[in-house]
């Protein structure tokens, strides 16, 4: 029963302190032409939690476009003890634009935390570490740079590391971080800069401060398509 409760999905971001609904009602006078669009939202309304881009769009259509934007970046997430912060990871995923979205390990997955984002990204599984770090190197010609996320002895510092184009951020779960099977496969690791007491930060947190350094670095900021709210 508990598997089955964790993959409910929610409809749409609670959102106590705004409207009681989100996204728009009906859509009123001449319906817009246009392959795009899903005739059932523009009967009923468009309640999900998109952007005003995609407002009455076909899931299908949206998947398209995104895919003729998506960031270079692809992201990773060991999944061995159903943590929650793997739904968490894959909706900074989808807001940041990841190419690809890798679960490694348990093949089930803690979708709760996403918010139902991942029906946008491509969300791969390997069931284990190097099947991904393979897959990887053979992306294309070039491969693509397997990095994780740890603060472990010798990990290189995020506040100054030149932040390759072409990766894939590796995050390890809640607590006990990456396994050893991860640090052995992954090209390097880096850590994020702490200054308190604790020992670590939560892991969708760090994942959400990996993506926005890409971010940060490659991405560009000027197009349209970069979303402010």
């Amino acid at each position: 029963m508990a598997e089955e409760e964790d993959d409910v999905r929610a409809p749409y971001d609670p959102m106590p302190h705004g409207p009681a609904e989100v996204g728009v009602g009906p859509w009123e006078g001449p319906w817009p032409e246009g392959a795009q669009y899903d005739a059932r939202l523009l009967a009923e309304g468009d309640r999900r939690n998109v952007v005003d881009r995609y407002r009455y769009w076909t899931l299908e259509a949206i998947v398209a476009d995104l895919d003729t934007r998506r960031h270079s970046f692809h992201v990773a997430i060991e999944n061995w003890q159903h943590d929650f912060n793997i739904g968490t990871i894959v909706r900074s995923a989808n807001a940041f634009l990841a190419r690809e979205v890798h679960i490694v390990g348990n093949r089930r997955w803690n979708r709760r935390g996403a918010m139902v984002t991942d029906r946008y990204q491509h969300v791969r599984h390997h069931p284990t570490v190097a099947d991904l770090h393979a897959y990887l190197q053979e992306y294309d010609a070039a491969g693509v740079p397997l990095l994780g996320i740890d603060n472990l002895p010798g990990s290189a510092h995020l506040e100054t590391m030149a932040v390759p184009r072409r990766v894939c951020f590796l995050f390890g779960q809640e607590g006990p971080g990456l396994s050893a099977a991860a640090r052995e496969a992954c090209d390097g690791t880096f850590s994020i800069a702490q200054f308190g007491s604790t020992r670590s930060i939560n892991a969708s947190a760090a994942a959400a401060i990996a993506m926005h350094a890409w971010v940060r670095t490659h991405a560009d900021l000027s197009d349209e398509s970069a979303w402010r709210g």
